[in-house]
């Protein structure tokens, strides 16, 4: 196991909307992994917010907010991810660059990760890949994930300002 000054806090903000049987949240809260939140109003002030429709791309830099607050992903079904993100989360909202999913819901699909994916991908990119790779190998398909996305997340992490990121995204995932 990892010392517990190098793991990163992860907490879901559970929503429900999905099949408890494929939500990847609900497993990783299951293993102690992840903390489940019920309220918006418990998400962490400092904690990075993995926020689909963000303005600002998460970079290497805002490691010292995981640091310091965690990573929370707001676990929703893609079918309302819309109304879900329509409204303001507390916490510094982040978020990922493109990358492909590898769960076999929306497998190859281009930004449409589970939330256990969104998780590992952070964590990569913040510098804590060890902990990504711990989150990922609980699934059948998590290694196909970190495959996938392999050079993208690498680069990623190599990324020191966020025009940098763009322009990774854009190299891998333009046209």
């Amino acid at each position: 196991m990892f010392a517990q000054r190098s793991r990163i806090r992860l907490l879901v903000y559970e929503l429900r909307q999905d099949d408890p049987k494929r939500c990847t949240s609900a497993k990783l809260v299951h293993l102690h992994l992840a903390q489940p939140i019920f309220r918006a109003a418990s998400i962490p002030k400092k904690a990075v917010v993995l926020n689909p429709v963000a303005s600002e791309i998460l970079a290497s830099s805002d490691s010292h907010f995981m640091k310091g607050g965690g990573v929370v992903a707001i676990d929703c079904s893609w079918e309302r991810y819309e109304e879900v993100f329509a409204r303001k989360f507390r916490g510094i909202n982040r978020r990922l660059p493109l990358l492909l999913a590898g769960n076999p819901t929306n497998y190859g699909q281009l930004g449409k990760l589970s939330s256990a994916e969104a998780l590992a991908a952070a964590l990569h990119i913040g510098g804590f890949e060890a902990q990504a790779k711990e989150l990922m190998a609980v699934f059948k398909w998590g290694q196909t994930f970190i495959a996938l996305n392999k050079n993208p997340l690498e680069e990623y992490g190599l990324a020191r300002s966020r025009e940098e990121m763009i322009a990774v995204e854009k190299a891998y995932f333009a046209g």
